[in-house]
């Protein structure tokens, strides 16, 4: 029997893989290999050379090699001959203790020890623009308010539809696309799931967002503040824990404070403890900062947080409460690594869990009209190198 990629593309009509990693800097890196010489990469490996990506490396470092993960394979829907495979990335036989899938592999083992699983849903807001990125595509696009607009979201149709559709052909569950609350801006919602597979999807959006946007001569951008008069591109995550066997959500009580369990209050208490130090993975640019603690836009409101505190179904908060059994974490853009940033944030929560953290005061106000009430409050980083200084401590 032939490997489990060589069967996949004898099934699936596949002429190439894609097989695939993302660097520190959530630049995505492949190598193009032919289906007659999958199954020797499958066994040993694309090589790389390290320096040549962001992975904090010298020319003097030897070969490093993606091995593809064949349970994470996706075929292409606008290129049905070829297929993603994304993969964990070893050097002298070792994995790369700083790549960041494996990163995220480790962090999911600890939890799987520790009894549990967490389950995760991403919400990564695009924008179509130009393609000389000076302005937004749709010159129509013009609305003081335009979340949820109708004829701006229509006519994008061709291009958001295309994507949606590549997603219920992946079976991923989606069930709605809005126009956001920026000129050009998009979300596209599908279903939550283990951490991994998530941060596999998300990481594969972003590839074809951007490449269903080139073929329709458009420009699709994460940048988290790309134009400093709009709403900036966010990247929620719903959270939840669940048991070993994915049988029962341990974030669920339903005498528990809005529906929270104590365990989930010790996980939120963890986002909060560590959330100044997360930012260097959740908003890792200069342009991040352009998002946080921003002056409110033409919409009305910037919807992202200034302050570390949590509140109940309110979007002015770092971290929501939208139902029982689940929590929202709203601090990260679209900068973020798909892995790194799922990564960080169980690990903050498995720091709450192990020290029993507490979160503090639900806190049920207007963040942005009356922060001056959360007196004891944090503030996130006005800027990067604020946060690199933090991280330094």
């Amino acid at each position: 029997m032939g490997s489990k990629l060589e069967v996949f593309a004898k099934k699936n009509g596949i002429k190439y893989f894609l097989i695939n990693f993302s660097d520190l800097n959530g630049v995505q890196r492949s190598k193009l290999v032919p289906t007659p010489a999958i199954a020797e990469m499958e066994d040993e490996g694309a090589g790389f050379a390290g320096f040549a990506t962001f992975l904090d490396m010298t020319p003097s470092y030897p070969d490093m090699f993606c091995l593809p993960d064949p349970n994470s394979v996706i075929q292409l829907p606008w290129k049905k001959e070829v297929a993603w495979v994304p993969g964990n990335l070893s050097m002298n036989d070792k994995f790369v203790d700083q790549a960041p899938r494996v990163i995220l592999s480790k962090m999911i083992q600890k939890a799987k020890e520790a009894g549990y699983v967490m389950m995760g849903g991403v919400e990564p807001e695009f924008m179509l623009i130009s393609n000389d990125g000076e302005s937004i595509s749709d010159a129509k696009d013009i609305a003081g308010k335009p979340c949820y607009d109708q004829q701006a979201l229509m006519r994008r149709y061709d291009v958001i539809s295309e994507i949606c559709d590549n997603m219920i052909s992946l079976g991923w569950g989606t069930y709605q696309n809005d126009h956001e609350d920026a000129n050009g801006q998009f979300e596209m919602n599908w279903d939550y799931s283990d951490l991994m597979t998530t941060a596999d999807r998300h990481s594969f959006f972003k590839f074809m967002v951007k490449s269903i946007a080139e073929k329709h001569d458009l420009r699709a951008t994460f940048m988290p503040k790309p134009f400093g008069h709009l709403t900036g591109n966010g990247c929620h995550m719903h959270i939840s824990l669940w048991n070993s066997k994915v049988s029962k959500n341990l974030f669920h009580d339903d005498k528990g404070e809005l529906g929270l369990s104590s365990l989930g209050y010790n996980f939120l208490g963890g986002l909060i403890k560590n959330a100044i130090g997360m930012c260097a993975i959740t908003n890792p640019t200069v342009n991040s900062y352009k998002r946080l603690n921003a002056p409110v836009t033409n919409s009305g409101a910037t919807w992202s947080p200034n302050t570390v505190t949590y509140g109940g179904n309110n979007r002015t908060h770092m971290v929501r409460i939208p139902g029982p059994g689940r929590i929202e974490f709203r601090l990260a853009d679209g900068a973020a690594n798909p892995y790194l940033m799922a990564a960080a944030i169980l690990a903050s929560g498995m720091d709450g869990i192990e020290n029993k953290v507490d979160p503090g005061k639900r806190l049920d106000i207007d963040m942005y009209n009356e922060s001056e009430k959360a007196k004891n409050a944090k503030k996130l980083p006005l800027y990067l190198i604020c946060n690199k200084r933090i991280s330094k401590k």
